[in-house]
């Protein structure tokens, strides 16, 4: 039997999921668990791992990753923990960041748009010190007002993805402010995760998704989409979180990508 043979036989049901369990075990390649979803928070290692292929490819020696609403930690130490090993295989410094409050979801708007139905202010509190104790040197926690972090906190390394964790629509308008900030560098394609944009109670007036329509109006060279074709090849592409994921495209880079190419074959 080809290889070819035995990875589709792996990629059905039932085998996959024991293909799954064996490879979150076992001490394999950072791009084959992140293709079989073999991690703590799979979108994580994904966005990480692309942050750091698109950096490499686009010739940067380091990458940005970016948590807003990090409340008790656990994404971002995943996030910590992914970057770490994304740097080992990468050769890509990775430096990650985690945006809140620290005090749980503020009080919002007031109106339907921040789903006062679902979310309640002071809704999932930091323990400050207990986080910070376990975070690498190369890990940032910034705790601010969304608004103010988004237009001001300098960033050590292009942005390359963004995870964001705000549940109201105004969090969320707030932080994606930080793509229109002429002082910060984006890769051309910025990988995002919006965790709540498929949930049942959401809808295209209010917001995560809201927030992101509203971006799009805002921004001349900055637009978000669906991350187009991310569910292809994969053994899991039913899985949840790739509903999620989205890709901020730096139009105006990818024009200087073009103009860059014609004048080299003008030479």
């Amino acid at each position: 039997m080809s290889l070819l043979a035995i990875l589709a036989i792996a990629k059905e049901p039932p085998f996959r999921r024991l293909v799954k369990f064996l490879l979150r075990m076992l001490p394999l390649g950072v791009p084959l668990k992140a293709l079989w979803d073999a991690a703590h928070l799979p979108h994580y290692l994904f966005g990480v791992l692309y942050a750091a292929e698109q950096a490499r490819r686009e010739g940067h020696s380091a990458v940005s990753v970016i948590e807003f609403g990090v409340a008790e930690g656990y994404g971002l130490l995943t996030m910590q923990d992914h970057a770490a090993v994304t740097e080992r295989h990468t050769g890509v410094r990775v430096y990650v960041y985690g945006f809140d409050s620290g005090t749980g979801l503020p009080q919002g708007t007031g109106d339907y748009r921040d789903h006062p139905d679902v979310w309640k202010p002071g809704d999932y509190q930091m323990d400050e010190p207990a986080l910070r104790s376990r975070l690498a040197p190369s890990t940032t926690l910034v705790i601010e007002d969304v608004s103010e972090t988004a237009l001001r906190q300098p960033l050590a390394a292009p942005v390359g993805f963004v995870a964001l964790d705000l549940d109201l629509y105004s969090s969320t308008w707030a932080a994606l402010r930080l793509l229109l900030r002429s002082d910060i560098h984006l890769l051309r394609r910025v990988a995002l995760y919006f965790d709540d944009t498929d949930a049942e109670y959401n809808h295209r007036f209010a917001g995560e998704i809201l927030a992101i329509d509203e971006f799009n109006r805002a921004s001349e060279s900055v637009k978000i989409d669906y991350w187009r074709g991310i569910q292809s090849g994969r053994p899991f592409p039913e899985a949840g979180w790739l509903k999620g994921m989205y890709l901020a495209h730096d139009l105006a880079a990818i024009n200087q990508v073009k103009l860059i190419r014609q004048a080299a074959r003008m030479r």
